[in-house]
C-alpha cells in the first residue's frame, strides 16, 4: 500500500462527506426523528472520531485530542473504547455546535496529513483503509438519514433539485438460468474487504433462475391495487403483525395525492415514476411481493453466483439469507472485532449496492445487513425461481 495513494484517498473521502452536507441548513444537522436515524452532525463527528481514536492517538507522537468529551459523545457501539451516549439520544446533542464539529474535522485532517506524510507501518495503514471504508458507509447513511429527516418534515423540503436518486431504470429483462453445481463464495485476493466477507468457501446450489431486472414501481403498484397489503396469506406472520401494527399500505415515502401516487425524493415530492426501480421496501414487503408473484427471493449465495451475469448497484437487494458468519470466520480482538461480528443475529443479508453508495465502495462479495422491518435505505427486490 503506497502512502501517497492512501493520503490522496483520505482527503478525497473526507471532502466528499462534507460535500454531502453542503445543501443542508444548520437546523438540518441536529434532528433524530427515530432511533435508527442519526443526525448529520453526529455522522460528521463520529467518522472523525474513528481516525482520532484508532489512528492518531496510537501513531502520532504528542497528539492531543481535540475535545475530551468527544469520545463519550461520538463513539457508536465500541464497548472496548468506553462509555457512550445511547443511540436514541444522539439528537439531544445540540452542543457542540455544528461549526465546532467542522473545526474538529479540520483539526483531525491536519494531523492525519502530518502522519500520512511519513507513515509506513502496515498495520496502521490497514486501519486507515478500514477507516476510509467506514466513512464511506457513513456517507451512504448520511444521504439516507438526510432523506428521512427531510421526508418526514411536513413541508417536504428539497435537499437538491438535481439529486432525485429514485428514477433509475432497468436495462435488461428476462431471467438468468444457473445450473446446479458447487460454487465458490466470499472474498479472495489482497484488496480490501470487510471481515464478514471472509472466509472463502464452497456451496452447492440447485438449478435456479434469477431476474435480470429489479421490480419496478409500476409492478409494485399492481400488487398494492390487488390488495397485497390486505391479504394475510402473502405475509410472514411477523410481517403481517408489522403491517397491521404500523398501518403499512405502501413503500416508505409514498403518498396518495388526488388518487395518484407521489413519493418524496431528495429533489422533493414528485409523482412516482412507474418505470423506475422500486425502492424503500422492507424484507417483509419483498417476501410478500415474491409470494404474490409465486416466486421467491434469492439466497445471498445464489445472488453472488449469478451477479456476474446481470447489472446491479442501484438498489440494495433483499436476499432470503440470515446474516451469519461464514465458515472459519474469526472475530478480531479488541474494538475492531466489534465492527461486524456481534451483529450476526436477527438481521437479513442484502447484496449489491445502491444509488447512495459511495464510488468504489461496492463488490460482488459485499454483505450488507438490516432488520426485516427497515426500509429507509434504497432497498429493492430481485426475484428468483
Amino acid at each position: 500500500m503506497k502512502t501517497t495513494n492512501i493520503r490522496e484517498r483520505y482527503n478525497l473521502v473526507r471532502k466528499y462527506t462534507e460535500r454531502i452536507c453542503q445543501p443542508l441548513e444548520t437546523e438540518d444537522y441536529v434532528p433524530q426523528p427515530v432511533p435508527f436515524v442519526s443526525p448529520p452532525k453526529w455522522h460528521l463527528a463520529h467518522s472523525t472520531w474513528f481516525f482520532e481514536t484508532f489512528i492518531l492517538k496510537n501513531h502520532l507522537a504528542d497528539y492531543h485530542v481535540f475535545d475530551q468529551s468527544f469520545n463519550y459523545l461520538f463513539n457508536s457501539y465500541y464497548n472496548n473504547v468506553g462509555d457512550r451516549v445511547l443511540r436514541t439520544d444522539r439528537g439531544n446533542i445540540t452542543r457542540p455546535k455544528v461549526s465546532h464539529v467542522y473545526a474538529y474535522r479540520q483539526y483531525v485532517d491536519e494531523h492525519m496529513n502530518i502522519l500520512l506524510a511519513t507513515l509506513s507501518d502496515e498495520k496502521a495503514l490497514s486501519m486507515i483503509e478500514l477507516g476510509l471504508h467506514h466513512e464511506q458507509q457513513h456517507q451512504e447513511l448520511l444521504l439516507t438519514d438526510i432523506k428521512y429527516i427531510l421526508g418526514h418534515n411536513p413541508t417536504f423540503p428539497v435537499y437538491d433539485p438535481d439529486h432525485n436518486l429514485a428514477d433509475d431504470l432497468n436495462g435488461e429483462t428476462g431471467f438468468v438460468r444457473i445450473t446446479e453445481g458447487v460454487y465458490e463464495i466470499g472474498h479472495q485476493g489482497d484488496d480490501f474487504c470487510f471481515d464478514n466477507e471472509l472466509g472463502h468457501h464452497k456451496v452447492y446450489a440447485q438449478d435456479f433462475e434469477i431476474s435480470k431486472a429489479l421490480v419496478t414501481n409500476e409492478e409494485f403498484i399492481t400488487f398494492i391495487e390487488a390488495g397485497g397489503y390486505q391479504d394475510f396469506n402473502l405475509w410472514l406472520d411477523e410481517g403481517w403483525s408489522w403491517v397491521n401494527e404500523n398501518q403499512i399500505s405502501a413503500p416508505m415515502y409514498w403518498h396518495k395525492i388526488e388518487d395518484q401516487w407521489h413519493y418524496f425524493t431528495l429533489a422533493g415530492l414528485q409523482k412516482v415514476n412507474p418505470k423506475a426501480m422500486l425502492s424503500h421496501v422492507s424484507f417483509f414487503e419483498a417476501a410478500a411481493y415474491a409470494q404474490w408473484k409465486e416466486m421467491r427471493l434469492p439466497t445471498e449465495f445464489e445472488w453472488e453466483i449469478a451477479s456476474y451475469h446481470f447489472a446491479w448497484g442501484k438498489r440494495w437487494e433483499w436476499t432470503n439469507s440470515a446474516y451469519l458468519p461464514y465458515p472459519n470466520f474469526t472475530k478480531a480482538k479488541g474494538a475492531v472485532g466489534e465492527y461486524n461480528g456481534k451483529f450476526m443475529i436477527n438481521t437479513m443479508v442484502l447484496r449489491g449496492a445502491s444509488v447512495a453508495t459511495s464510488p468504489g465502495h461496492s463488490r460482488h462479495t459485499y454483505r450488507n445487513f438490516f432488520h426485516t422491518s427497515e426500509r429507509w435505505q434504497y432497498t429493492g427486490i430481485r426475484l428468483a425461481k
